[in-house]
């Protein structure tokens, strides 16, 4: 039985002004530049184009279709169970923190493969990379403690021009550690982005799926499939999101006349307080929470420098 066709805003206020993807997802334009994805295209109850978001490949053939028709990129997968992220609300980061870098640069975006930038746990996907890259030209180190994971970053990376000489991928050794082992001695970058773990174990994050997937496939889900996929470590970490964002900033210590601004994605809001404390220890001198939105989905960025204005100033003379 059709259901009543629901209205739609005809632009996703929530997501950046500079998003490509504000727009509602044109499956007749995203067809012509990924034909592959046609067949997972189907009238909805709705009586709309969409595609099952419950299955795997077809979140994976959306992605590849974005990738293509908005970022020029004709090659890219993703080994099986790996992470397929939803590609607005990374490109909403990168344009949140291309913001951010303005601060320090006089209100003006820095441009180019002078920016350095490190993504601690890229994934075997790649996407701030990829976006950091087509939009803004800026240079990447994408970390990750995964060699599978890795190698399918640098297959990407080879198989597109565009993205060749621009990102360089470092496995992680320690699975503890974020900057210890990647960037090397006197090395510095301009920013440090990241996508924490978000669970504190295997189960936690398959009744998070079950939930997630009873919502939208509208019944009772008994057996987790992740759509989105996910590996333990790109899911998963001893004490959850917190107790990764608050190492990672107690390390960040160390490095902090080695990159201009520090930053990492928190989903849960309860973690803010933990991270703030930690931040006032580690005695950063400037924080900004920047609020995220995507549909239901609320998250928001935290970013910490250990810079003084005038040093942030100085920063950006010498290397912007």
């Amino acid at each position: 039985m059709q259901e009543k066709k629901k209205e739609h805003p005809a632009i996703k206020t929530q997501l950046h002004q500079r998003s490509r993807h504000r727009e509602r997802y044109n499956f007749t334009m995203l067809c012509e530049s990924y034909p592959d994805l046609i067949r997972y295209v189907a009238i909805n109850v709705y009586n709309d184009a969409s595609i099952d978001f419950s299955d795997a490949e077809a979140v994976k053939a959306l992605n590849k279709a974005l990738l293509k028709h908005y970022y020029d990129i004709g090659v890219w997968d993703i080994p099986a169970g790996y992470l397929c992220p939803p590609i607005p609300g990374r490109a909403d980061y990168i344009h949140h923190i291309a913001d951010l870098m303005a601060l320090s640069n006089g209100g003006t975006i820095p441009l180019g493969s002078s920016i350095h930038c490190l993504d601690i746990g890229a994934g075997a996907n790649c996407i701030y990379p990829i976006i950091g890259v087509k939009e803004y030209g800026w240079s990447f180190i994408a970390s990750d403690v995964d060699v599978v994971a890795i190698d399918s970053a640098k297959h990407i990376i080879a198989s597109n021009k565009c993205l060749q000489s621009m990102v360089e991928c470092r496995l992680q050794q320690n699975i503890r550690n974020f900057f210890r082992g990647i960037l090397q001695k006197n090395e510095c970058v301009d920013l440090s982005i990241c996508n924490p773990p978000f669970h504190a174990s295997l189960a936690e994050a398959q009744a998070g799926t079950l939930r997630k997937m009873s919502n939208l496939q509208k019944k009772t889900v008994t057996k987790a499939v992740l759509n989105f996929g996910g590996q333990q470590s790109e899911l998963c970490y001893d004490g959850g999101e917190e107790r990764f964002i608050m190492e990672m900033i107690h390390e960040s210590r160390e490095f902090s006349t080695s990159c201009l601004w520090f930053s990492s994605l928190i989903s849960k809001q309860e973690t803010l307080n933990a991270v703030y404390y930690a931040l006032e220890k580690e005695k950063a001198v400037e924080v900004k929470t920047i609020p995220m939105g995507q549909g239901n989905k609320i998250s928001r960025i935290v970013a910490w420098t250990f810079l003084l204005k005038e040093k942030q100033r100085e920063w950006a003379k010498a290397r912007f």
